[in-house]
């Protein structure tokens, strides 16, 4: 029998795993999806100095102390990119590649880092663009597939993907030494947009155009709008009430996704009241069954 978590917590930034903690510490079941980095924009900042406790930390020296608190505690991290998030009524079914997990209340922490998408992409979204490489790779076997890589984490999926496909083109967006199988060829461009007909068709590139069957979009996270169907969003951000709760019942927010200001402080306080809240639904739901 599939086991249904108490809470599932999409994103581990300040405001995921200060979730994480005030929700294992009142004994929920919970699983953490996020990056084995935690926080690639906490890594990135030189200097914090405006968490309290912390003064003058360095972003690596505060995700350093993140990571020892949750080990304390026990929480693990699941690497695992979620495409989906469905609300079924009582529950929430969360799509992964080629499984799912269920959970009785999700606290979405996914932060600002998503891109905009690529004219077109959402046009052809099921149309030949896809989101998960492992999942649709079966259906370009023999074909020709372009990967547009937003980070290393798609390198992998690449070089699955290379052993199915007649070609593979991976356009990647960032910097660094490529671990990709030989076959593979490396396109150092800019995507401007998707172009077909029915169809995915061709890639156009800022000096070139690649003529492809399917085209997969590795990038750091979806837009909150698209990962939650029915999700309320406003000017950009997904809209919350007081106590942190969604348009969904059941469905809560915290961090940089709730809007401004953007600051490691507000999200990690936001991820406590999300989880506190969260605990309290739970509870008032089981004791009125």
């Amino acid at each position: 029998m599939e086991v249904r978590y108490d809470i599932a917590i999409i994103g581990s930034g300040p405001a995921g795993l200060s979730a994480a903690i005030n929700s294992k510490i009142r004994n929920k079941n919970i699983i953490v999806f996020g990056s084995k980095d935690l926080s690639n924009k906490m890594l990135k900042a030189p200097v914090v100095n405006n968490y309290l406790g912390f003064p003058g930390a360095t972003g690596k020296e505060l995700k350093d102390s993140f990571q020892k608190h949750i080990d304390n505690l026990k929480i693990e991290i699941r690497p695992e990119r979620i495409n989906a998030i469905y609300s079924m009524g009582d529950y929430f079914v969360l799509m992964v590649n080629e499984k799912s997990y269920e959970a009785s209340t999700i606290i979405v922490a996914t932060g600002m880092e998503y891109t905009r998408p690529i004219k077109g992409e959402e046009e052809f979204l099921g149309r030949g663009v896809g989101y998960c490489a492992t999942c649709d790779a079966p259906l370009y076997k023999g074909k020709t597939v372009t990967i547009i890589g937003y980070n290393r984490d798609a390198e992998e999926e690449a070089n699955y993907v290379s052993e199915l496909a007649a070609k593979l083109y991976y356009v990647p967006l960032y910097q660094g030494d490529y671990g990709l199988a030989k076959s593979i060829e490396i396109v150092k461009d800019k995507p401007i947009e998707i172009k077909g007909s029915s169809t995915v068709e061709k890639l156009i590139l800022k000096s070139r155009e690649i003529h492809t069957d399917g085209i997969f979009v590795m990038k750091e996270s979806v837009s909150p709008g698209q990962l939650v169907p029915g999700l309320k969003i406003e000017d950009g951000h997904i809209f919350v009430n007081r106590d942190l709760s969604t348009n969904i019942p059941g469905c809560y927010a915290a961090g940089d996704c709730t809007g401004k200001p953007y600051q490691f402080m507000k999200s990690a306080g936001e991820g406590q009241a999300a989880a506190l809240n969260v605990v309290q639904y739970l509870n008032d739901k089981r004791s009125s069954k």
